[in-house]
């Protein structure tokens, strides 16, 4: 065996059908003052040219490569929405990764979406702590698939990859999320054995065989990779997902500062931000124990030169001259140079489809509607655009059922603001509400709504309890509450109200309610468990979350009635009293 192996890694992860590039915003300092200016970055053809280039870079300098995908390229956009994943398999074959590890927007819609990638990959979708033991037999079924690696219930293990780099035997696998039945939809018989046992067992085969060079390909989120780097010894390399990290120095560009290949028990972990605006690189050389001795890299920004304002008006050309320069001295920073195959397959095949949406204006929003998932100092009711999802689910439902008194939903169902100005069918579809999930009416009595209230900001705010993410906050229309985190477990939710005959009424816990939400949350997912106590539920087969919006914002006078917060919120952080009240109506 050598006494070093040196790699050039590159990795991507939570790419959420983001085909084309991102539009985002950096803050430059100009003249003392920050200057906002706004610049596209990624996409697929972009990715591929700096693949290319960094597979020829390896190759020149003597090095292996190798390129990870860390999970989550469902969902996000309207390709998604359109192709149902065929475009995803179909352009990710087409940048070639050694292999991807299965996140958790993968089985959003169940097993059948994950099967049908399977066929049309050419490359492993890891899966390691993914039990099928019991998975029924059918044409369908994940189970065997030559493309999946899974759990191995024989050895408790997760089925590795092993690849031979520079005369070293390299083992990868992957290990995505235990908690995948409270935040998507699994099929019966498929179960996440827990992520650290399942690595601790497979490092100790691993070891056993003589295999010290391995790479842990994670679905888990960085804070959950330090904990799992801390918890089992040995491993050489964490490449994550799911935590939409963009590590690396940028808070020149207005951005985070988050260290790149932080070092945890001498395992360092990588990842790589969201949506392909970034592409994380690195260098990296193991000693012949497969630990790493250098680690050299950074996530990369793949601009155009092409700037403007919020508005977007272009800067002069002396102002476009001074922003090059400034961002032409900042790490991480690649520039526009795209693949043109890729490029041209996304215009010929699948950006036809997009533009009839895009093309498709159905509203006119007089103001901008910011959107965040949990309330904050500068938002203390939380997300401006939520609660008008909220009432456009209520209108949806209460034209089939006049009984509905209240709509509920997760922040994470909404995920991006909504600005002011000409909407589309393709905004709407594509970026604010991209989870075409049907709604369902249910009736459920008041002590239900108590606890499925508080148990969903606890596991938002991980609240004396292991959260899911601050995605499942709840908001609503129809219901007003005040929640107030430094009480007791159980006794949070300090005041709830629900609108009947035009007026606020105290919710009694032994009255039964009728309420409207999606699938999702009506399943009990994210915190939302007390939710399957209701007494009857019934889907609205015709009538989804995007649809019920989109329906909702073509009515003139959809924006005219006021729209007072519902959610009074305290931090179990907070140690002072709170300033947002509860608007008496």
């Amino acid at each position: 065996m050598p006494d070093t192996l040196t790699l050039k890694l590159a990795h991507i992860n939570d790419t959420h059908s983001h085909f084309e590039p991102s539009r985002i915003q950096f803050t430059l300092n100009h003249q003392h003052e920050p200057q906002p200016i706004y610049v596209h970055t990624g996409g697929c053809a972009r990715i591929k040219a700096q693949l290319d280039k960094a597979r020829n870079q390896a190759e020149q300098s003597g090095q292996e490569f190798i390129f990870l995908h860390g999970g989550d390229s469902f969902q996000g956009t309207l390709y998604f929405r359109e192709f149902q994943g065929e475009a995803n398999a179909t352009l990710l074959n087409q940048l070639q990764p050694v292999a991807m590890v299965l996140g958790n927007h993968e089985i959003d819609g169940g097993n059948g979406p994950v099967r049908e990638f399977l066929d049309r990959i050419n490359f492993p979708l890891l899966a390691g702590n993914m039990d099928l033991t019991a998975e029924p037999d059918s044409a369908m079924a994940l189970k065997g698939h030559k493309n999946l690696k899974y759990f191995q219930p024989e050895d408790q293990c997760a089925d590795v990859i092993i690849r031979e780099y520079q005369g070293t035997q390299v083992a990868i696998f992957g290990i995505t999320l235990d908690m995948m039945r409270d935040i998507a939809r699994p099929d019966p018989g498929t179960e996440f054995i827990n992520a650290q046992q399942v690595t601790q067992n497979t490092m100790a085969k691993l070891h056993q065989q003589g295999i010290v060079h391995i790479i842990v390909l994670s679905h888990l989120g960085l804070p959950a990779d330090k904990m799992l780097a801390e918890q089992v010894d040995g491993i050489s390399l964490i490449v994550g997902g799911h935590s939409h990290t963009l590590q690396g120095d940028f808070s020149a560009l207005g951005l985070s500062n988050i260290p790149y290949g932080a070092m945890v028990n001498g395992t360092p972990i990588v990842h790589a931000g969201k949506y392909s605006e970034t592409l994380g690189l690195a260098d990296i050389t193991f000693d012949h124990l497969g630990r790493v001795t250098h680690l050299t890299g950074n996530n990369y920004f793949m601009l155009s030169r092409e700037f403007s304002r919020k508005n977007g008006q272009p800067f002069s050309q002396s102002e476009h001259e001074a922003i090059v320069k400034q961002l032409q001295q900042q790490n991480g920073i690649l520039w526009d140079d795209e693949d043109a195959t890729i490029a041209q397959l996304i215009q010929t095949r699948y950006r036809p489809s997009i533009d009839a949406l895009e093309n498709q204006i159905i509203a006119l929003v007089p103001n901008e509607l910011v959107h965040s998932r949990l309330p904050s100092k500068l938002l203390p009711n939380g997300s401006q655009l939520a609660p008008w999802v909220g009432r456009a689910m209520y209108k949806a439902a209460k034209q089939q059922d006049n009984r509905i008194d209240f709509a509920l939903h997760n922040a994470g169902g909404v995920r991006q603001s909504l600005s002011s100005g000409a909407l589309s069918m393709a905004d709407v579809l594509g970026r604010m509400l991209p989870f075409e999930l049907p709604l369902v009416t249910y009736q459920i009595r008041g002590r239900f709504l108590y606890e499925v209230l508080e148990s969903a900001i606890n596991a938002a705010t991980n609240n004396s309890v292991v959260g899911t993410g601050t995605g499942s906050f709840p908001y609503t229309y129809g219901l007003r509450y005040s929640y107030d985190g430094r009480k007791p477990i159980g006794q949070r939710i300090t005041k709830l109200e629900v609108m009947q005959q035009k007026q606020w009424r105290p919710l009694q816990p032994d009255s039964l309610y009728t309420g409207v939400s999606t699938t999702y949350t009506a399943a009990g997912k994210e915190g939302y468990q007390p939710l399957l106590q209701m007494e009857w539920s019934q889907i609205m087969s015709c009538t989804t979350l995007p649809g019920a919006f989109a329906h909702f914002v073509t009515d003139a006078d959809a924006w005219q009635e006021p729209l007072p917060p519902n959610v009074h919120y305290t931090s179990h952080m907070t140690t002072t009293e709170p300033t947002a009240q509860l608007t008496e109506k």
